[in-house]
Protein backbone atom coordinates (compact mmCIF):
# COMPACT_ATOMS: atom_id res chain seq x y z
CA UNK A 1 0.00 0.00 0.00
CA UNK A 2 1.41 3.20 -1.01
CA UNK A 3 1.48 6.26 1.19
CA UNK A 4 -1.06 8.06 -0.60
CA UNK A 5 -3.73 5.26 -0.19
CA UNK A 6 -2.89 4.90 2.84
CA UNK A 7 -3.76 8.49 4.04
CA UNK A 8 -6.85 7.79 1.60
CA UNK A 9 -7.72 4.81 4.07
CA UNK A 10 -7.21 6.25 7.21
CA UNK A 11 -9.23 9.41 6.60
CA UNK A 12 -12.06 7.70 5.09
CA UNK A 13 -12.26 5.24 7.92
CA UNK A 14 -12.54 7.95 10.28
CA UNK A 15 -14.95 9.78 8.52
CA UNK A 16 -17.39 7.14 7.93
CA UNK A 17 -16.89 5.79 11.82
CA UNK A 18 -17.30 9.44 12.91
CA UNK A 19 -20.59 9.67 10.66
CA UNK A 20 -22.37 6.56 11.61
CA UNK A 21 -21.05 5.06 14.78
CA UNK A 22 -22.35 7.73 17.31
CA UNK A 23 -25.92 7.57 15.64
CA UNK A 24 -26.80 4.29 15.38
CA UNK A 25 -25.51 3.77 18.82
CA UNK A 26 -28.10 6.25 20.00
CA UNK A 27 -30.46 4.37 18.12
CA UNK A 28 -30.08 1.29 19.70
CA UNK A 29 -29.93 2.75 22.89
CA UNK A 30 -33.70 4.10 22.47
CA UNK A 31 -34.29 0.40 20.59
CA UNK A 32 -33.02 -1.57 23.85
CA UNK A 33 -35.00 0.97 26.64
CA UNK A 34 -37.98 0.59 24.75
CA UNK A 35 -37.69 -2.97 24.53
CA UNK A 36 -36.86 -3.83 28.43
CA UNK A 37 -38.31 -1.02 30.44
CA UNK A 38 -40.95 -3.22 30.90
CA UNK A 39 -39.23 -4.82 33.14
CA UNK A 40 -38.92 -1.57 35.32
CA UNK A 41 -42.91 -0.87 34.35
CA UNK A 42 -43.48 -4.36 36.48
CA UNK A 43 -42.50 -2.53 39.83
CA UNK A 44 -45.69 -0.84 39.38
CA UNK A 45 -48.07 -2.32 36.72
CA UNK A 46 -47.44 -6.12 37.58
CA UNK A 47 -49.26 -4.75 41.17
CA UNK A 48 -52.22 -2.42 39.50
CA UNK A 49 -53.21 -5.06 37.02
CA UNK A 50 -53.17 -8.09 38.53
CA UNK A 51 -50.31 -9.59 36.47
CA UNK A 52 -49.25 -12.88 37.64
CA UNK A 53 -45.02 -13.87 36.88
CA UNK A 54 -46.55 -16.32 34.32
CA UNK A 55 -48.22 -13.53 32.72
CA UNK A 56 -45.84 -11.11 33.23
CA UNK A 57 -42.82 -14.09 31.75
CA UNK A 58 -45.65 -14.18 28.27
CA UNK A 59 -45.92 -10.49 28.08
CA UNK A 60 -41.96 -9.99 28.27
CA UNK A 61 -41.44 -12.74 25.74
CA UNK A 62 -44.14 -11.85 23.30
CA UNK A 63 -42.50 -9.09 21.79
CA UNK A 64 -40.39 -11.41 20.25
CA UNK A 65 -43.02 -13.73 18.40
CA UNK A 66 -43.63 -10.24 16.48
CA UNK A 67 -40.56 -10.39 16.09
CA UNK A 68 -39.75 -13.77 15.00
CA UNK A 69 -42.53 -13.39 12.12
CA UNK A 70 -41.32 -10.27 10.40
CA UNK A 71 -37.79 -10.36 10.61
CA UNK A 72 -36.65 -11.82 7.70
CA UNK A 73 -38.67 -9.59 5.51
CA UNK A 74 -38.31 -6.79 6.80
CA UNK A 75 -34.36 -7.43 5.90
CA UNK A 76 -35.29 -8.20 2.43
CA UNK A 77 -37.39 -4.97 1.97
CA UNK A 78 -34.60 -2.55 3.33
CA UNK A 79 -31.87 -4.09 1.35
CA UNK A 80 -34.42 -2.89 -1.28
CA UNK A 81 -35.74 0.44 -0.74
CA UNK A 82 -32.55 1.05 1.45
CA UNK A 83 -31.72 1.38 5.13
CA UNK A 84 -32.80 5.86 5.68
CA UNK A 85 -36.26 5.26 4.44
CA UNK A 86 -36.84 1.97 6.12
CA UNK A 87 -35.18 2.75 9.44
CA UNK A 88 -37.40 5.43 9.79
CA UNK A 89 -40.61 3.96 9.30
CA UNK A 90 -39.38 1.34 12.30
CA UNK A 91 -38.47 3.64 14.78
CA UNK A 92 -41.26 6.10 14.18
CA UNK A 93 -43.99 3.40 13.83
CA UNK A 94 -42.51 1.08 17.42
CA UNK A 95 -42.50 4.80 19.45
CA UNK A 96 -46.13 4.94 18.52
CA UNK A 97 -46.60 1.32 20.12
CA UNK A 98 -44.63 2.45 22.94
CA UNK A 99 -46.31 5.54 23.74
CA UNK A 100 -49.93 3.50 23.35
CA UNK A 101 -48.92 1.03 25.63
CA UNK A 102 -49.26 3.22 28.43
CA UNK A 103 -52.97 3.71 28.15
CA UNK A 104 -53.42 -0.45 28.20
CA UNK A 105 -56.20 -1.18 30.54
CA UNK A 106 -56.47 -4.55 30.54
CA UNK A 107 -53.53 -7.69 30.30
CA UNK A 108 -55.18 -8.18 26.58
CA UNK A 109 -54.19 -4.65 26.09
CA UNK A 110 -50.94 -5.45 26.62
CA UNK A 111 -50.10 -9.29 24.67
CA UNK A 112 -51.65 -7.17 21.51
CA UNK A 113 -49.30 -4.02 22.14
CA UNK A 114 -46.15 -5.61 23.07
CA UNK A 115 -46.83 -8.76 19.92
CA UNK A 116 -47.14 -5.02 17.70
CA UNK A 117 -44.31 -3.57 19.35
CA UNK A 118 -42.18 -6.70 18.19
CA UNK A 119 -43.60 -6.34 14.47
CA UNK A 120 -42.86 -2.73 15.04
CA UNK A 121 -39.56 -3.28 15.84
CA UNK A 122 -38.79 -6.60 13.43
CA UNK A 123 -35.77 -5.93 10.68
CA UNK A 124 -34.39 -2.54 12.92
CA UNK A 125 -31.17 -4.71 14.55
CA UNK A 126 -30.07 -6.97 11.81
CA UNK A 127 -31.00 -3.97 9.30
CA UNK A 128 -28.14 -2.53 11.52
CA UNK A 129 -25.89 -5.19 11.06
CA UNK A 130 -26.36 -5.59 7.57
CA UNK A 131 -26.20 -1.91 7.15
CA UNK A 132 -22.57 -2.12 8.60
CA UNK A 133 -21.55 -4.23 6.15
CA UNK A 134 -21.90 -1.85 3.57
CA UNK A 135 -20.11 1.02 5.17
CA UNK A 136 -17.14 -1.60 7.08
CA UNK A 137 -14.70 -4.01 5.94
CA UNK A 138 -14.33 -7.55 8.32
CA UNK A 139 -11.14 -5.51 9.75
CA UNK A 140 -12.90 -3.10 11.20
CA UNK A 141 -16.46 -4.85 11.87
CA UNK A 142 -15.63 -5.94 15.09
CA UNK A 143 -15.40 -2.69 16.41
CA UNK A 144 -18.22 -0.81 14.53
CA UNK A 145 -20.09 -3.66 16.00
CA UNK A 146 -18.56 -3.23 19.52
CA UNK A 147 -20.11 0.42 19.43
CA UNK A 148 -23.35 -0.36 18.27
CA UNK A 149 -23.51 -3.08 21.60
CA UNK A 150 -22.43 -0.48 24.09
CA UNK A 151 -26.33 0.57 23.63
CA UNK A 152 -27.05 -2.84 25.91
CA UNK A 153 -25.13 -1.49 28.82
CA UNK A 154 -25.86 2.21 28.21
CA UNK A 155 -29.45 1.41 27.69
CA UNK A 156 -29.12 -0.54 31.36
CA UNK A 157 -27.72 2.92 32.71
CA UNK A 158 -29.87 5.50 31.28
CA UNK A 159 -33.02 3.04 31.53
CA UNK A 160 -32.58 2.06 35.43
CA UNK A 161 -32.12 5.58 37.42
CA UNK A 162 -34.54 7.49 34.49
CA UNK A 163 -37.37 4.57 34.20
CA UNK A 164 -37.84 4.19 38.17
CA UNK A 165 -37.33 7.77 38.57
CA UNK A 166 -40.23 8.25 36.67
CA UNK A 167 -42.50 5.36 38.99
CA UNK A 168 -41.52 7.20 42.03
CA UNK A 169 -42.34 10.90 40.76
CA UNK A 170 -44.44 11.48 37.75
CA UNK A 171 -48.11 10.92 38.12
CA UNK A 172 -49.67 13.62 36.12
CA UNK A 173 -53.28 13.71 35.33
CA UNK A 174 -53.92 10.70 37.90
CA UNK A 175 -52.28 8.50 35.35
CA UNK A 176 -49.71 5.94 37.07
CA UNK A 177 -45.87 6.62 37.25
CA UNK A 178 -45.33 3.63 35.07
CA UNK A 179 -48.11 4.50 32.20
CA UNK A 180 -45.85 7.88 31.57
CA UNK A 181 -42.62 6.26 31.77
CA UNK A 182 -43.63 4.46 28.25
CA UNK A 183 -45.13 7.62 27.26
CA UNK A 184 -42.06 9.70 27.97
CA UNK A 185 -39.79 6.95 26.20
CA UNK A 186 -41.85 6.33 23.09
CA UNK A 187 -41.11 9.85 21.71
CA UNK A 188 -37.37 9.81 21.61
CA UNK A 189 -38.10 6.64 19.00
CA UNK A 190 -40.48 9.29 17.01
CA UNK A 191 -37.73 12.31 16.98
CA UNK A 192 -35.07 10.44 15.88
CA UNK A 193 -36.49 8.33 13.67
CA UNK A 194 -37.64 11.90 11.90
CA UNK A 195 -33.93 12.43 12.05
CA UNK A 196 -33.22 9.27 10.50
CA UNK A 197 -34.29 10.47 7.23
CA UNK A 198 -32.27 13.71 6.98
CA UNK A 199 -28.91 11.98 8.54
CA UNK A 200 -28.39 8.30 7.51
CA UNK A 201 -26.43 7.70 4.07
CA UNK A 202 -27.61 4.20 2.32
CA UNK A 203 -24.11 3.33 0.58
CA UNK A 204 -20.76 5.11 0.38
CA UNK A 205 -21.65 6.22 -3.29
CA UNK A 206 -24.43 8.20 -1.86
CA UNK A 207 -22.05 9.73 0.45
CA UNK A 208 -21.93 13.80 0.22
CA UNK A 209 -19.53 14.12 3.20
CA UNK A 210 -17.30 11.64 1.40
CA UNK A 211 -14.99 12.92 -1.40
CA UNK A 212 -14.96 10.95 -4.55
CA UNK A 213 -11.82 9.75 -4.36
CA UNK A 214 -12.72 8.49 -0.56
CA UNK A 215 -16.11 6.75 -1.69
CA UNK A 216 -14.22 5.13 -4.26
CA UNK A 217 -11.68 3.62 -2.39
CA UNK A 218 -14.54 2.64 0.04
CA UNK A 219 -16.65 0.94 -2.50
CA UNK A 220 -13.76 -1.17 -4.12
CA UNK A 221 -12.21 -2.29 -0.42
CA UNK A 222 -15.42 -3.48 -0.19
CA UNK A 223 -16.26 -5.23 -3.16
CA UNK A 224 -12.79 -7.20 -2.98
CA UNK A 225 -13.99 -8.70 -0.02
CA UNK A 226 -17.53 -9.59 -1.14
CA UNK A 227 -15.30 -11.57 -4.00
CA UNK A 228 -14.06 -13.76 -1.56
CA UNK A 229 -16.99 -14.24 0.15
CA UNK A 230 -18.80 -15.45 -2.98
CA UNK A 231 -15.97 -17.90 -2.74
CA UNK A 232 -16.26 -19.71 0.67
CA UNK A 233 -19.61 -18.77 1.45
CA UNK A 234 -22.81 -20.26 -0.11
CA UNK A 235 -23.92 -17.67 -3.31
CA UNK A 236 -27.69 -18.28 -3.28
CA UNK A 237 -30.20 -18.50 -0.22
CA UNK A 238 -31.44 -21.52 -1.05
CA UNK A 239 -27.59 -23.40 -0.95
CA UNK A 240 -27.62 -21.01 2.38
CA UNK A 241 -30.48 -22.41 3.57
CA UNK A 242 -29.03 -25.93 3.15
CA UNK A 243 -25.62 -24.92 4.88
CA UNK A 244 -25.46 -25.91 8.31
CA UNK A 245 -23.18 -23.21 9.50
CA UNK A 246 -26.17 -20.99 9.28
CA UNK A 247 -28.58 -23.18 12.03
CA UNK A 248 -25.24 -23.13 14.23
CA UNK A 249 -25.06 -19.44 14.22
CA UNK A 250 -29.19 -19.51 15.17
CA UNK A 251 -28.46 -22.02 17.28
CA UNK A 252 -25.21 -20.47 19.22
CA UNK A 253 -27.18 -17.05 19.06
CA UNK A 254 -30.29 -18.16 20.78
CA UNK A 255 -28.20 -19.68 23.53
CA UNK A 256 -27.04 -16.43 24.03
CA UNK A 257 -30.22 -14.15 23.40
CA UNK A 258 -32.24 -16.40 25.70
CA UNK A 259 -29.89 -15.67 28.75
CA UNK A 260 -29.54 -11.86 28.27
CA UNK A 261 -33.25 -11.46 27.67
CA UNK A 262 -34.16 -13.66 30.59
CA UNK A 263 -31.99 -11.39 32.88
CA UNK A 264 -32.60 -7.95 31.64
CA UNK A 265 -36.57 -8.43 32.31
CA UNK A 266 -36.35 -9.41 35.77
CA UNK A 267 -33.07 -8.18 36.93
CA UNK A 268 -35.17 -5.34 38.52
CA UNK A 269 -37.60 -7.99 39.89
CA UNK A 270 -34.53 -9.92 41.04
CA UNK A 271 -33.17 -7.42 43.22
CA UNK A 272 -35.93 -6.25 44.99
CA UNK A 273 -36.84 -9.83 46.10
CA UNK A 274 -33.69 -9.71 47.93
CA UNK A 275 -33.43 -6.00 48.61
CA UNK A 276 -35.02 -5.83 52.31
CA UNK A 277 -33.59 -2.70 52.48
CA UNK A 278 -34.27 -0.97 49.14
CA UNK A 279 -37.79 1.25 49.57
CA UNK A 280 -38.05 2.92 46.49
CA UNK A 281 -37.67 1.87 43.14
CA UNK A 282 -34.73 4.28 42.29
CA UNK A 283 -33.08 2.50 45.02
CA UNK A 284 -33.45 -0.87 42.81
CA UNK A 285 -32.54 1.50 39.79
CA UNK A 286 -29.06 2.11 41.33
CA UNK A 287 -28.18 -1.52 42.01
CA UNK A 288 -29.80 -2.77 38.48
CA UNK A 289 -26.85 -0.29 36.85
CA UNK A 290 -23.97 -1.64 38.11
CA UNK A 291 -24.39 -5.20 35.93
CA UNK A 292 -24.84 -2.81 33.21
CA UNK A 293 -21.75 -0.47 34.24
CA UNK A 294 -19.46 -3.65 33.62
CA UNK A 295 -20.76 -4.17 30.01
CA UNK A 296 -19.37 -0.83 28.71
CA UNK A 297 -15.51 -2.31 29.27
CA UNK A 298 -16.51 -5.49 28.15
CA UNK A 299 -18.03 -4.72 24.92
CA UNK A 300 -15.34 -2.52 23.94
CA UNK A 301 -12.21 -4.60 24.84
CA UNK A 302 -14.08 -7.92 23.24
CA UNK A 303 -14.58 -5.59 20.34
CA UNK A 304 -11.24 -4.56 19.55
CA UNK A 305 -9.02 -7.23 20.42
CA UNK A 306 -11.27 -10.23 18.63
CA UNK A 307 -10.33 -7.56 15.73
CA UNK A 308 -7.18 -6.89 17.01
CA UNK A 309 -6.00 -10.29 17.12
CA UNK A 310 -8.48 -12.08 14.45
CA UNK A 311 -9.80 -14.44 16.94
CA UNK A 312 -13.60 -13.82 17.64
CA UNK A 313 -14.10 -17.63 18.12
CA UNK A 314 -11.71 -17.61 21.00
CA UNK A 315 -13.04 -14.66 22.63
CA UNK A 316 -16.94 -16.13 22.13
CA UNK A 317 -15.75 -19.25 23.94
CA UNK A 318 -14.55 -17.18 26.60
CA UNK A 319 -17.57 -14.77 27.08
CA UNK A 320 -19.88 -17.53 27.53
CA UNK A 321 -17.94 -19.59 29.84
CA UNK A 322 -17.90 -16.10 32.51
CA UNK A 323 -21.69 -16.42 32.32
CA UNK A 324 -21.76 -19.48 33.04
CA UNK A 325 -19.85 -19.10 35.91
CA UNK A 326 -22.26 -16.22 37.04
CA UNK A 327 -25.27 -17.90 36.42
CA UNK A 328 -24.70 -20.72 38.43
CA UNK A 329 -23.32 -18.31 41.40
CA UNK A 330 -26.65 -16.34 41.03
CA UNK A 331 -28.06 -19.55 41.72
CA UNK A 332 -26.89 -19.71 45.08
CA UNK A 333 -26.88 -16.26 46.29
CA UNK A 334 -29.04 -15.36 49.06
CA UNK A 335 -27.89 -11.77 49.58
CA UNK A 336 -28.14 -8.53 47.50
CA UNK A 337 -24.45 -8.19 47.79
CA UNK A 338 -23.39 -11.28 46.26
CA UNK A 339 -26.54 -11.71 43.97
CA UNK A 340 -25.42 -8.61 42.39
CA UNK A 341 -21.97 -9.43 42.04
CA UNK A 342 -22.98 -12.67 40.33
CA UNK A 343 -25.06 -10.63 38.08
CA UNK A 344 -22.00 -8.11 37.22
CA UNK A 345 -19.69 -11.36 36.25
CA UNK A 346 -22.57 -12.76 33.93
CA UNK A 347 -23.14 -9.70 32.48
CA UNK A 348 -19.47 -9.53 31.80
CA UNK A 349 -19.46 -12.59 29.76
CA UNK A 350 -22.42 -11.39 28.09
CA UNK A 351 -21.94 -8.36 27.29
CA UNK A 352 -18.52 -9.70 26.01
CA UNK A 353 -20.41 -12.03 23.56
CA UNK A 354 -22.62 -9.51 21.59
CA UNK A 355 -19.43 -7.97 21.25
CA UNK A 356 -17.37 -9.34 18.84
CA UNK A 357 -20.83 -11.89 17.68
CA UNK A 358 -21.74 -9.97 14.76
CA UNK A 359 -18.66 -9.06 13.25
CA UNK A 360 -18.04 -12.84 13.38
CA UNK A 361 -21.57 -14.13 11.50
CA UNK A 362 -21.06 -11.71 9.11
CA UNK A 363 -18.04 -13.65 7.96
CA UNK A 364 -20.22 -16.53 6.97
CA UNK A 365 -22.43 -14.27 4.37
CA UNK A 366 -21.62 -13.21 0.31
CA UNK A 367 -23.47 -10.28 -0.38
CA UNK A 368 -26.56 -11.70 -2.10
CA UNK A 369 -27.15 -13.50 1.32
CA UNK A 370 -26.53 -11.59 3.82
CA UNK A 371 -30.06 -10.12 3.67
CA UNK A 372 -31.36 -13.05 4.79
CA UNK A 373 -29.02 -14.83 6.49
CA UNK A 374 -27.94 -11.93 9.11
CA UNK A 375 -31.97 -11.76 9.37
CA UNK A 376 -33.03 -15.36 9.79
CA UNK A 377 -30.27 -16.24 12.42
CA UNK A 378 -31.32 -13.03 14.30
CA UNK A 379 -35.07 -13.98 14.29
CA UNK A 380 -34.35 -17.47 15.28
CA UNK A 381 -32.46 -16.47 18.28
CA UNK A 382 -34.98 -13.56 19.04
CA UNK A 383 -37.22 -16.57 19.85
CA UNK A 384 -34.95 -16.76 22.93
CA UNK A 385 -36.44 -12.85 23.86
CA UNK A 386 -39.58 -15.35 24.32
CA UNK A 387 -38.04 -18.49 25.85
CA UNK A 388 -35.70 -16.64 28.55
CA UNK A 389 -37.98 -14.58 30.28
CA UNK A 390 -40.87 -17.70 30.00
CA UNK A 391 -38.25 -19.40 31.51
CA UNK A 392 -38.14 -17.40 34.86
CA UNK A 393 -41.74 -16.73 34.88
CA UNK A 394 -42.38 -20.52 35.50
CA UNK A 395 -39.66 -22.01 37.57
CA UNK A 396 -37.93 -20.73 40.39
CA UNK A 397 -35.35 -18.39 40.60
CA UNK A 398 -32.40 -20.91 41.30
CA UNK A 399 -33.60 -23.32 38.46
CA UNK A 400 -33.73 -20.64 36.36
CA UNK A 401 -30.10 -19.54 36.51
CA UNK A 402 -29.02 -23.17 36.11
CA UNK A 403 -31.42 -23.31 33.16
CA UNK A 404 -29.81 -20.72 31.40
CA UNK A 405 -25.93 -21.84 32.15
CA UNK A 406 -26.74 -24.93 30.36
CA UNK A 407 -27.97 -23.20 27.68
CA UNK A 408 -24.81 -21.77 27.48
CA UNK A 409 -23.23 -24.51 27.41
CA UNK A 410 -24.78 -26.26 24.56
CA UNK A 411 -23.51 -23.15 23.15
CA UNK A 412 -20.28 -23.42 23.78
CA UNK A 413 -20.56 -26.81 22.24
CA UNK A 414 -22.06 -25.62 18.76
CA UNK A 415 -19.39 -22.87 18.65
CA UNK A 416 -16.71 -25.35 19.00
CA UNK A 417 -18.13 -27.74 16.47
CA UNK A 418 -18.19 -24.09 14.09
CA UNK A 419 -15.82 -23.46 11.04
CA UNK A 420 -15.28 -20.77 8.61
CA UNK A 421 -13.97 -22.68 5.84
CA UNK A 422 -14.16 -25.98 5.00
CA UNK A 423 -10.41 -27.45 5.22
CA UNK A 424 -10.59 -29.97 2.79
CA UNK A 425 -10.51 -27.43 -0.02
CA UNK A 426 -7.30 -26.19 -0.07
CA UNK A 427 -6.98 -23.64 -2.39
CA UNK A 428 -10.03 -21.56 -0.96
CA UNK A 429 -8.38 -21.84 2.59
CA UNK A 430 -5.21 -20.62 1.59
CA UNK A 431 -7.14 -18.05 -0.41
CA UNK A 432 -9.24 -16.83 2.54
CA UNK A 433 -6.34 -17.55 4.85
CA UNK A 434 -4.25 -14.33 3.08
CA UNK A 435 -7.67 -12.33 2.66
CA UNK A 436 -9.06 -13.15 6.29
CA UNK A 437 -5.27 -12.43 8.22
CA UNK A 438 -5.52 -8.71 6.75
CA UNK A 439 -8.06 -8.18 9.46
Amino acid sequence: MNHSSGEIEKRTISKTMKRILPFILLMYIIAYLDRVNLGYAALQMNAELALSAEVFGLLSGIFFIGYFFFEVPSNMIMHKVGARIWIARIMISWGLVVILTGFAQTTMHLYILRFLLGVAEAGFFPGIILYLTYWFRARERGRATAVLLLALPIGGLIGAPVSTWILDNISWFGMAGWRWMFILEGIPAIIIGIVVVFYLTNRPSNAKWLSREESDWLEGELRAERKVSSKINKVTKLDMLKDSKIWKLALFYFAGYTSIYGLSFWMPTIIKSLSVNATTNLEIGWLAMIPSLVGIPAVMFVGWNSDRTNEHKTHLLVCLMIAVVGFIGCGFSNSVFMMVLMLTITSFGLYGFSGCFFAYMTFFFTESTAPVGIAIVNSFAALGGFVGPMILGTVAFTQGMFILSGLLIIGVVTLLSLKLTDTSDENIGKEVEVNINRL
